[in-house]
């Protein structure tokens, strides 16, 4: 049987903006101030709001209010179709004004592969303001607020018009005062698996399964050490900052060598055991344009730019393209 018709008809719009600020305020003059309305105007929106649905949003006490089970419902409803709404706004208003890209990407590859190369494409196109969001989890494929995904993940987990841009590789590296150090005998050597015993390593303290194939543990047993203590553990939460503490000297990293083989060119960082330590990493670095994003012409100048940098890196990796 069809619902009734009140129960079908579209709910005005007009006072869910005020049904907002008092849920998240938990105020009716807090929203009224935050809004520049009066605490009444408030007060009447929100009786409509609830005529409307039929149902009470806020049991009002002498010194505090709280949302009812409706209200809540309604809550979780209204705050993030609103701040979708505000992000669309900003993003139109923007628009207007000057040439934009928004890039959504894991704090590492921005710091250690994106941010370096970017000058190159600022200097070829001056009016393209570039919007950097460094965030470990994953944006959703429909946010109004990016253009454009790059990010690191295995094959089968990323949306099939995902373009790779290399693969992943994992090798020891050190600074080049601990390497002169193990070199001259001042320090314990790093010839083997083994030797890494008497060193420090820098490890990421991710403990996803999905992660471990990254880990030490993974390299040593690959290289036959699997058994192997370090003379001490340093973890860190993300993988620039294992590079940022083997650049300073604090001990080895398991580094991702598509994003350090430029420290490595310029030898700001060194591989103790040459390529020889290098192991796959299991995964791959990604482009992945948004679908319902509209191909403006300065989003596909960055996305050519890196698909250029990207062929770069697989070249000084010896990797082929798909």
């Amino acid at each position: 049987m069809n619902a009734p018709l009140a129960q079908r008809r579209p709910l005005s719009l007009d006072g869910l903006r005020a049904f907002e600020a008092v849920a998240r305020r938990l105020s009716f003059s807090a929203a009224a101030e935050e809004l520049f309305l009066t605490q009444s105007a408030i007060s009447r929106q929100i009786k409509s709001l609830e005529t409307e649905l039929g149902a009470t949003l806020f049991n009002r006490g002498t010194r505090r209010v709280e949302l009812t089970a409706a209200g809540d419902a309604l809550r979780q409803a209204v705050v993030p179709a609103l701040d979708r709404i505000d992000r669309s706004v900003r993003q139109i208003r923007v628009a207007r004004g000057r040439r934009h890209v928004n890039v959504s990407t894991f704090a590492s590859f921005a710091s250690l592969w994106l941010l370096p190369r970017l000058q190159g494409f600022q200097q070829r196109h001056p009016d393209i303001d570039i919007r950097i969001s460094a965030n470990d989890q994953l944006a959703d494929m429909d946010d109004p607020d990016v253009d454009l995904l790059l990010r690191y993940d295995r094959p089968q987990s990323v949306p099939a018009h995902a373009e790779r841009l290399f693969e992943e590789v994992l090798a020891p590296v050190i600074s080049p005062g601990l390497h002169w150090q193990t070199q001259s005998g001042s320090q314990p050597p790093l010839r083997r698996a083994e030797d890494l015993a008497a060193h420090a390593l820098l490890e990421e303290d991710d403990h996803r399964p999905s992660s471990a194939w990254l880990s030490w543990r993974h390299w040593l047993q690959q290289h036959g050490a699997a058994q192997v203590e370090p003379r001490r553990w340093i973890f860190l939460n993300y993988t620039h900052q294992q590079v940022q503490g083997a650049l300073a000297g604090q001990g080895v990293a398991l580094a991702r060598l598509p994003l350090v083989h430029d420290l490595l060119a310029r030898g700001e960082l060194v591989e103790p055991f040459g390529p020889a330590g290098r192991l796959p990493g299991g995964g791959s670095y990604w482009l992945i344009p948004l679908p319902g994003v509209r191909l403006r012409p300065e989003l596909q100048a960055f996305i050519d730019w890196v698909r250029d940098q990207g062929a770069l890196t697989r070249g000084a990796l010896g990797q082929t393209a798909d």
